[in-house]
């Protein structure tokens, strides 16, 4: 490496180190004495080695944790890992394959850590995007909706394109994932949203991504991909290229309940962009996605094989006939 090149990596790394600081002092305000966690894949080293900087100038016991990659998204860590999680009082985990919905986290949280994901960040998300939102700001609108989940029946989504898609959420939580997190909670970041997980075998219609597909090496949608749901699963995918990419990796996970309908999040970060990089398409203000295969990180009792989302434009959504969403505009 060159002095130009080692100069432009201390700039980059002077540029994550403001991220860094709003993910330590502003999402899980780490205090003096905590044990902090973070666990990276050796993917993302860059991130986990600022993150462990910024922890440490606030006097935290710093534990960094490096696995390998996980083969799919929604694999478990090492036991190793899963089991200091348990011990914790913070972690962060930036990986290029997520852990989010796994019994590794679950078991944390119920532990009483506080946690951030960070799947799929790169360093440019670390610098600027969503995570320049104002997270406290947004955090009662989040955790509003998530009520209205949390007391609801019956949902129902359309979108111009087609999707026309009916949920049964009754008796189940509704999520309030807001990037500020305390003790019992966990959250991903910078996408800001409101999410719960529908009772399993109930949901019913059609769903039209347009938006994303964050995973796979999809992105951002070229062409609109057209499932159909049938009691609670998925029973068909049609579309272009973008549908047979998702199609078919679902079907090599040889288990049926990779075709579950885990999820309908919302997204309400202002300042995210969509990218093809999940944590920010899931948080664009508006933007409604249907989650499929695990859910047990969001109150269901699935634990599949993957779990990716499906992202929509201009969504409209109501929950006992009440509308919160109209044409991707916010009407609470």
């Amino acid at each position: 490496m060159n002095f130009r090149s080692k100069k432009r990596g201390s700039m980059r790394q002077i540029e994550m180190m403001r991220g860094a600081k709003k993910l330590v002092d502003t999402c899980t305000k780490v205090r003096e004495g905590e044990t902090v966690l973070i666990v990276a894949d050796t993917t993302k080293m860059k991130i986990a080695e600022v993150l462990a900087g910024a922890a440490y100038e606030r006097n935290a016991e710093v534990i960094l944790s490096v696995m390998t990659p996980r083969k799919v998204h929604g694999e478990e860590p090492p036991p190793a890992i899963a089991a200091a999680m348990r011990k914790v009082n913070v972690f962060f985990i930036p990986v290029s394959k997520s852990i989010t919905h796994t019994r590794a986290v679950k078991e944390a949280v119920e532990a009483g850590a506080r946690g951030l994901v960070l799947t799929d960040w790169t360093e440019d998300i670390m610098i600027s995007g969503g995570i320049d939102a104002d997270f406290d700001q947004q955090k009662p609108i989040c955790k509003k909706i998530a009520q209205l989940f949390r007391e609801g029946k019956k949902a129902h989504l359309t979108t111009p394109l087609g999707t026309d898609l009916y949920l049964d959420l009754e008796g189940r939580r509704g999520n309030a994932l807001t990037c500020v997190v305390e003790p019992g909670e966990f959250s991903t970041v910078p996408t800001i949203e409101a999410n719960f997980s529908p009772n399993e075998g109930t949901s019913e219609g059609m769903i039209v991504a347009d938006a994303s597909i964050p995973y796979l090496g999809i992105g951002v949608l070229t062409e609109p991909v057209r499932v159909k749901v049938q009691k609670g699963m998925i029973r068909e995918i049609t579309g272009g290229t973008q549908a047979k990419v998702l199609k078919d990796n679902l079907e090599k996970q040889n288990d049926p309940m990779v075709f579950n309908i885990a999820e309908l999040g919302v997204g309400l970060n202002p300042k995210a962009r969509m990218c093809g990089i999940m944590l920010e398409d899931e948080g664009v203000f508006g933007v409604v996605h249907i989650g499929i295969g695990t859910n047990i990180t969001l109150g269901g009792r699935i634990k599949a094989a993957v779990h990716y989302d499906l992202l929509m434009y201009n969504a409209t959504l109501e929950v006992d006939g009440n509308r919160i969403l109209e044409g991707g505009q916010l009407k609470i």
